[in-house]
């Protein structure tokens, strides 16, 4: 294929969609593994670098073009205002572009947006194999072990495509034709134009089929060719909630084989789900029951899992992510988390950092080595390299109407159960009482104490609680402390 021979890709995404059951969301925009419908076809369009990429958007067309508009912002999005068939979605297609003043001159290739298997690899085979044979129009077709439903490819005996019979239409030898249609074409430009040209709405649902153009070219003589897919699954097309988690799964079983085959342990795959953008270095370990979203990073040598759900996050090399929850977060080299941690936006640990069980931390920095290793909230601070936060601890930063931040210099150790009610800075290497609230600077080397001195009631539980299990301890207690007192 030349560098500039593929003029064009359409992808037709004006579908209703109404099997989805979806009042809100058209169907191209529900995702798989991390990337809506139309997303998928766009981005396998991209990488063969075409000259024009199209969208034809109808249904819901406001929500589709924001989200082009967001995600891939050079496509051009054209809308046919009625749903009056393939054909005259390509028609509308290629009419906005010539009224833009763009000739299209090559191959176009028209995809659907709702085949979120179909690869780019795929794509470059049918158009590849549409110019080497000098075809009109060639048809990507699959061999299925189900073909019911599909329209069959019949073939000359050279090997060329004599027509496309839909399912009721087709005699009892035609259905035993495993080779369908799999509704993706190779055009040559020019032709493609002409043949849409002469389509009629003369059918049963009165729209104009782009499957008419293969008649269309071959009566005037020009060759129709067809490549059929290396995996059939390439071609499923989703119109229904089970064949969108069907295809979910089998993108998925895709990038964990991938992702093994590149060198990562996927300990079971079946519990087990990563997002298309995800990426890993040699010899990462993924153990049960984890989600991997967005554009996660695994570093080289670092586990993560069981049971954790990790979006947009970095996970440096040799980091240890144990039942971890985080979100757009960063978790360095030989750092630590887990099990049962929060890290939410703005989560960064530095090497050999460690937050542990249940603690939660939010838009704040730990330095090399600090730790906060239990039941604590630790939010809008920075925390110095070598530091322990004591258990039970909170950044209070938040007076109800404005984020203030906690600093905790290098190498302090903090009690449990501390307050830190920011603005408050702890100076590098200080001390702080267990059941202190931090409400005031503390200098470096220092001890912050701030709490009320303990005073104890004699008897009151005997006097208060009298009858209960606790007052009939205390007695049982005192008693027995007395009968001893006398004793050699």
């Amino acid at each position: 294929m030349g560098a500039n021979s593929l003029a064009a890709v359409v992808v037709l995404a004006a579908g209703g969609g109404t099997r989805m059951k979806s009042n809100k969301l058209p169907k191209v925009l529900h995702e798989v593994c991390g990337r809506s419908l139309v997303g998928h076809a766009v981005s396998a369009a991209g990488e063969l670098t075409p000259g024009q990429l199209v969208v034809v958007v109808g249904h819901q067309r406001e929500q589709v073009e924001e989200h082009l508009a967001a995600h891939y912002p050079g496509v051009r999005p054209v809308v046919q205002e009625e749903q009056n068939g393939t054909g005259h979605a390509v028609r509308t297609a290629l009419e906005a572009l010539a009224a833009d003043g763009v000739t299209l001159d090559g191959t176009v290739i028209v995809t659907a947006g709702d085949s979120p298997l179909l690869t780019g690899d795929t794509l470059r085979r049918l158009a590849k194999s549409h110019e080497a044979q000098q075809n009109g129009v060639t048809v990507l077709t699959a061999v299925v072990p189900e073909p019911f439903g599909y329209g069959r490819i019949l073939r000359d005996e050279d090997g060329t495509v004599a027509a496309i019979v839909e399912e009721r239409d087709a005699t009892d030898t035609q259905r035993a034709i495993a080779e369908i249609n799999s509704g993706v074409f190779a055009f040559d430009a020019k032709l493609l134009t002409e043949a849409l040209a002469e389509l009629t709405t003369d059918n049963s649902q009165g729209e104009e089929y782009l499957t008419d153009t293969l008649e269309i070219l071959r009566k005037a003589g020009h060759r129709v060719g067809a490549v059929v897919a290396e995996d059939h699954r390439d071609i499923l097309g989703i119109n229904d909630r089970v064949q969108l988690a069907q295809a979910r799964r089998l993108l998925n079983d895709r990038l964990l084989e991938q992702a093994m085959r590149a060198g990562v342990t996927v300990v079971d795959p079946a519990t087990t789900w990563v997002d298309v953008q995800v990426t890993y270095e040699p010899d990462a370990v993924v153990l049960p029951n984890t989600q991997l979203q967005g554009t996660t990073h695994l570093g080289e040598g670092c586990e993560v899992g069981p049971n954790s759900t990790l979006k947009d996050t970095l996970v440096g090399a040799g980091a240890r992510v144990s039942n971890t929850t985080a979100d757009r977060a960063e978790i360095g080299e030989l750092a630590a988390t887990g099990p049962y941690a929060y890290l939410r936006p703005g989560a960064k640990l530095a090497r050999k950092a460690k937050v542990g069980t249940y603690v939660e931390v939010k838009n704040s920095e730990l330095g090399e080595g600090a730790k906060v290793p239990h039941l604590s909230y630790i939010g809008d601070a920075t925390i110095g390299e070598g530091t322990n936060v004591g258990a039970a601890s909170v950044t209070v930063n938040y007076d109800g109407v404005n984020k203030h931040r906690t600093v905790i210099g290098a190498h302090c150790r903090t009690g449990s159960d501390n307050m830190f009610i920011a603005p408050v800075t702890v100076g590098d290497g200080a001390y702080t009482g267990a059941g202190s609230v931090i409400s005031t600077d503390v200098p470096p080397g220092a001890l912050g104490v701030n709490r009320a001195q303990q005073r104890n009631i004699e008897g009151w539980v005997e006097r208060k609680r009298p009858g209960t299990v606790s007052a009939q301890a205390a007695k049982a207690a005192v008693d027995g402390a007395g009968d001893g007192a006398g004793e050699a």
